[in-house]
C-alpha cells in the first residue's frame, strides 16, 4: 500500500493533530495511520519497514567513518538518526543515540512510532540526553576496545553550546580520531543553513552546512543529505 507522504511527514501530521485536538500522540499516530488505510500506527510502521532507508544507509558506512547527516528542519534527519541507531542495535552492534535536542520522552515516542521495543535488544541501544554531551563525554561513554559500535549525535551545532566545552572544530577532530582508532561509526546530525531554501537545489551539500563556528568539514568521511523525501550519500574527497 503506497503512503500519501513519507513517514516523517505523516509523523508531522500526527504531531499537529495531537496539538490541535489535545489528544495523546499515540492516538494521533493511529488516526493518521487509519487515514492511510492501516489498522494503526504499528501496522503502518511494520508494513512500511521495507521502505525505510536506514538499513541500506547503514550498509554504506564502515568502521572508522565520521558521517555528516544533514537536512533542513522537518525533513526527517532526526528520525533517520534514530532509525540508524535502532537498525544498528537490531544488527547486533552496540548502538548509542546522544541528543542535546530531544528529551527521553520524545525519543521514546519516536521509538514507539518505529515499532521498536527497548527490551528487544537488551542493552544494545543506549539513549543519552545529558546536558554534558560533548566529544569527550561521548568517547568516555562509548569506551575504547569496543569495535563496530554505532554512535549517532543529535546534533553537531550544539556540541559547543556550553562554554566549558572545547570549540566545535576541536571536538569534530577528536571524534574523527576516535572513530578511526576505535573502529566506530559516528553519525553527526547537522543543521542546514536556511539560505539553502533560496538556492533551488534538490539537495543540500557541504556548502550549505550551518556553521556558526568554523569546522574543517574534510574531517568527515561521508555525507548524507535529505530533502523532500530524497536522500544522497557521498564520500568526502
Amino acid at each position: 500500500m503506497k503512503l500519501s507522504a513519507p513517514i516523517f511527514r505523516l509523523k508531522r501530521q500526527a504531531k499537529l493533530l495531537s496539538r490541535e485536538t489535545n489528544a495523546p500522540l499515540h492516538a494521533s499516530l493511529d488516526e493518521v495511520a487509519k487515514r492511510e488505510g492501516y489498522r494503526g500506527w504499528s501496522h503502518l510502521a511494520s508494513s512500511s519497514s521495507h521502505d525505510r532507508p536506514a538499513p541500506k544507509l547503514l550498509a554504506h558506512f564502515v568502521p572508522g567513518d565520521l558521517v555528516l547527516l544533514g537536512a533542513r528542519p522537518g525533513h526527517g534527519k532526526t528520525l533517520l538518526g534514530v532509525e540508524l541507531a535502532v537498525e544498528a542495535a537490531r544488527a547486533g552492534h552496540r548502538s548509542f543515540f546522544f541528543s542535546l535536542e530531544e528529551t527521553e520522552s520524545s525519543i521514546s515516542n519516536r521509538l514507539q512510532g518505529l515499532g521498536f521495543d527497548m527490551d528487544e535488544t537488551g542493552n544494545a541501544l543506549v539513549i543519552d540526553t545529558s546536558d554534558a554531551i560533548c566529544a569527550d563525554y561521548i568517547i568516555e561513554r562509548v569506551g575504547h576496545g569496543q569495535d563496530d559500535s554505532v554512535v549517532v549525535v543529535d546534533y553537531l551545532q550544539l556540541l559547543d553550546q556550553r562554554r566549558r566545552n572545547p570549540e566545535l572544530a576541536v571536538q569534530v577532530k577528536t571524534l574523527a580520531g576516535f572513530a578511526c582508532i576505535a573502529s566506530t561509526i559516528i553519525v553527526a546530525i547537522s543543521q542546514i543553513d536556511r539560505s539553502f531554501d533560496m538556492e533551488g537545489k534538490p539537495l543540500p551539500n557541504l556548502s550549505n552546512v550551518r556553521l556558526p563556528n568554523p569546522v574543517d568539514l574534510a574531517l568527515f568521511t561521508k555525507t548524507c543529505f535529505l530533502h523532500n523525501g530524497e536522500m544522497r550519500v557521498d564520500a568526502v574527497n
